[in-house]
């Protein structure tokens, strides 16, 4: 009789065990956001959209391109490529490129489940022969479920991008962006100043030109000052409403005075409000055996050919 009562135990555990195997626990958000794009059965990622986007993806006729994502997804495993995905864990899925020794994990940084919505923060490592390789910034993009008739569905995705200011390794990549860049600029001027064309009477004559049409505006809308003696005035670079100290005519190149291998100056100005100014342009330190060039408010253009500003207004030849 005992005996009897133990088997009966015995089946009615192995029975409820069998019965517990059958019923499937639900499934999570994440593994629904895994089967959606890495299943490789078809249809797998229309199914985790909302109705109301599937519907209109059907009507467009852009499901199509969805089923060749599915497609590619298959071929993929099919392939056995490289990498892993996991349903619990702090990493969602690990990929490795054997010829290149780069490995890259997207990490769960945040799964936070409220009710029938599943919000689903992922990061990202990179590895390279092992060693974790610091990036300048830090992009976080969360995938956001909600239930639908019981199937967790992506309502919403949102990147995020993190710049930690103080990080060491975000101000090295800056700093020697800035000096690529800073070096970049430096050559580029070079090669224009000595180009063939650098410093040519036509090239000097176009620059003066955009600098005495520069005077003329600048004295029409600041009556009160006149004409200004202070080429940074003329600059074109700076935020905000333009004003008398910056007036947005001329870009910062030319109002530095110095391009061409040749120096601008303006002078003669006199009280406020100024009627009158000289401009001169005359060979750098390093240039030799050029002319001299000038002008005042009339916007004649005059050369000395000895370089000599001093005689270049009552002596100098008038260009054409």
């Amino acid at each position: 009789m005992r005996r009897t009562l133990f088997s009966v135990a015995f089946g009615v555990i192995g029975l409820a065990g069998a019965l517990a195997q059958q019923v499937a626990a639900p499934q999570t958000g994440r593994q629904a956001l895994l089967e959606m794009f890495f299943s490789k059965e078809p249809g797998t990622f229309a199914k985790h959209l909302p109705v109301t986007t599937r519907t209109a993806l059907q009507q467009s006729g852009a499901m199509a391109n969805l089923q060749s994502y599915s497609l590619l997804m298959s071929q993929m495993q099919t392939r056995k490529q490289n990498f892993q995905t996991f349903e619990t864990g702090s990493v969602l899925l690990s990929g490795e490129d054997p010829k290149t020794g780069q490995k890259v994990e997207i990490t769960v940084e945040k799964d936070a489940v409220r009710g029938d919505r599943d919000d689903i923060a992922l990061g990202f490592l990179i590895y390279k022969d092992g060693q974790p390789q610091r990036t300048p910034y830090l992009p976080e993009i969360t995938f956001s479920m909600k239930q639908e008739a019981q199937i967790w569905k992506l309502n919403e995705i949102s990147l995020t991008i993190h710049l930690p200011l103080a990080d060491p390794d975000l101000l090295k990549a800056f700093t020697e962006g800035m000096k690529k860049q800073a070096a970049a600029s430096a050559a580029a001027a070079q090669r224009t100043e000595t180009s063939p064309n650098a410093g040519s009477d036509q090239v000097i004559q176009a620059a003066m030109r955009t600098i005495l049409t520069a005077e003329t505006t600048y004295a029409a809308t600041f009556p009160a000052v006149g004409y200004t003696c202070t080429l940074s005035d003329l600059d074109g670079f700076g935020g905000g409403e333009r004003n008398e100290h910056q007036a947005m005519l001329i870009n910062s190149g030319l109002a530095s005075g110095k391009r061409y291998g040749y120096v601008f100056t303006l002078s003669g100005c006199g009280a406020s409000p100024a009627t009158s100014f000289h401009l001169t342009v005359v060979p750098n330190a390093n240039t030799f055996g050029r002319k001299a060039f000038c002008a005042d408010q009339s916007g004649v253009i005059r050369s000395a050919n000895d370089g000599n500003p001093a005689m270049c207004q009552p002596t100098g030849m008038a260009m054409k």
